[in-house]
């Protein structure tokens, strides 16, 4: 990495030495407004052509640029999941599974059509059974199609009747095409009333619950389901139950 950072120097020695400047007088001598437009010229041809006989320096540098954009977006991160902790763990319109008074909080962004969403539910479900102080924010993310919106408008919209837990369940566990039917038969399945879930879902409560986990996702730079958020850890994919375990006794010991 140290090697890498010398990139600037090695051109700006190369282009002085072919000035007839010297590789002290570089910094200088490379300045916008110390070359005339023939010297300008001549720079950009000895740069070229020592592009084009050292190939591997470009390798370098777009290491080098990937290294400090990833570096940028960890710490960017880092700083927005403090900036809204409020909202990613104590959104009164998120729905809670688990411990609601529990000690150290899991949170889930997902959607209902992911495979590995419903891949990783037998883990989350585990980690919240095997630990009673855990509790577990559910953030609906729909974003994998108008299917997923209507069932994560459903799903929402079922806590009126107080069984989000079960159909939450209940959708998390269905095989096939997750369709509009299938989501209305998942309803009536799991003792729901399907007339008064229909009007719970076109309440702006619900869309405004969906809206407000799209932005805070946008901020937190999530593209993809499922994703944790736990402690100050931001976690991308299927996590395995033991991973979770991890970071939940992490934040535990954080106080939280």
């Amino acid at each position: 990495m140290a090697r890498l950072s010398v990139l600037p120097t090695r051109l700006a020695a190369v282009a002085a030495v072919a000035l007839g400047l010297g590789a002290a007088a570089a910094p200088a001598a490379l300045a916008a407004d110390a070359l005339s437009k023939a010297q300008a010229d001549q720079v950009r041809e000895i740069v070229r052509e020592y592009l084009i006989e050292n190939p591997e320096v470009l390798v370098e540098a777009m290491q080098v640029l990937d290294a400090r954009q990833q570096a940028a977006a960890e710490q960017a991160q880092k700083e927005a999941l403090k900036t809204h902790a409020e909202q990613i763990f104590n959104d009164p319109g998120s729905p809670v599974l688990g411990n609601p008074d529990g000690d150290v909080t899991l949170v889930e962004f997902f959607d209902y059509q992911c495979g590995y969403c419903k891949a990783v539910y037998p883990a989350v479900m585990k980690a919240a059974a095997e630990d009673k102080g855990l509790r577990v924010v559910m953030k609906e993310y729909p974003i994998l199609g108008p299917e997923s919106l209507y069932a994560s408008r459903a799903a929402l919209a079922s806590r009126e009747q107080g069984k989000y837990a079960e159909f939450h369940g209940a959708l998390m566990g269905h095989k096939g095409k997750l369709t509009e039917a299938a989501v209305d038969d998942l309803a009536r399945k799991t003792g729901l009333d399907l007339d008064k879930l229909k009007a719970d879902m076109a309440g702006a409560a619900v869309e405004d619950q969906i809206g407000t986990t799209m932005a805070l996702a946008r901020v937190l730079g999530i593209r993809g389901t499922p994703a944790f958020v736990v402690g100050e850890t931001l976690l991308p994919g299927a996590v395995p139950l033991e991973r979770l375990k991890q970071e939940v006794a992490k934040a535990r010991q954080a106080g939280g």
